[in-house]
């Protein structure tokens, strides 16, 4: 088992996507619970602003680098990762492999249209996955013990939370080993891409990490303001702790 890498106190797991990938299956087949968390910039800006959200990733059995920059960082800060291991394209995997194997999986969150459509998709383009049930992600925190025992009682061993932050990880927190499943993994988004309301990047910016930018554009009033404040929230994150990892720094403070 690989040795984890520790990023602004955050412990994550140095994995390439089909080395995730096969963690998944292996929790299925054995029967163990595994519940991931992926971080990007903004999450770790956010997780120093929110305990909350920080005591329910660090909670994760696996914590992956969503965010090209969070693997640059590693580079630089000497912690490195082998690759991006993306939430959307962990989850059109997981879909894929379950489709295969005959795992059962369950959908939760987005808008209640945004998920029927997501759904119809899902089914041209996995026609043989059993889908276990759904349920959209509009609910108050009084519903969510109830939303866990309808997902256990569904039978679902994989469950997708299309719910942003930090609602899903504290939902994930609280209520993911209730609900009986053996993998939990909180998308974001992606119940929106893949329902075609959401465009994602291209590649080419993917490789660039320039995926906030592209949203940013499709959303300039919603997103800029926010990218702009945790991306140079990030940088700055970043180049303090550079700073204080390099060794002419701490040379220098034993001199003093």
């Amino acid at each position: 088992m690989s040795e984890r890498r520790t990023l602004f106190g955050v412990e994550l797991d140095p994995l390439t996507m089909d080395e995730t990938v096969e963690r998944c299956l292996g929790a299925v087949r054995d029967g163990r619970r595994l519940e991931i968390g992926v971080v990007n910039a903004a999450k770790l800006v956010n997780m120093r602003r929110d305990p909350r959200l920080a005591e329910a990733v660090s909670g994760c059995d696996l914590v992956v680098a969503d965010g090209q920059a969070v693997v640059w960082a590693g580079r630089v800060l000497r912690a490195p990762l082998p690759e991006r291991v993306a939430g959307i394209d962990l989850f059109l995997r997981l879909l894929a492999e379950a489709e295969s194997a005959g795992i059962s999986v369950y959908f939760l969150g987005a808008r209640q249209e945004v998920l029927e459509e997501m759904l119809r998709r899902v089914a041209d383009r996995f026609p043989g996955l059993k889908v276990a049930g759904s349920r959209n992600g509009y609910f108050d925190d009084s519903q969510q013990e109830a939303i866990a025992e309808t997902i256990a009682h569904s039978g679902a061993q994989m469950l997708f939370l299309g719910m942003t932050s930090p609602k899903k990880e504290i939902f994930t927190a609280a209520h993911g080993a209730r609900t009986g499943t053996r993998v939990v993994h909180g998308v974001g988004g992606s119940f929106d891409i893949l329902a075609g309301i959401t465009k994602r990047a291209p590649a080419a910016w993917q490789r660039m990490g320039l995926e906030w930018l592209y949203r940013t554009l499709q959303e300039p009033r919603r997103l800029g303001r926010r990218y702009l404040t945790t991306n140079a929230a990030f940088v700055l994150m970043t180049a303090r702790e550079f700073i204080r990892l390099s060794p002419q720094a701490a040379s220098a403070n034993r001199s003093h």
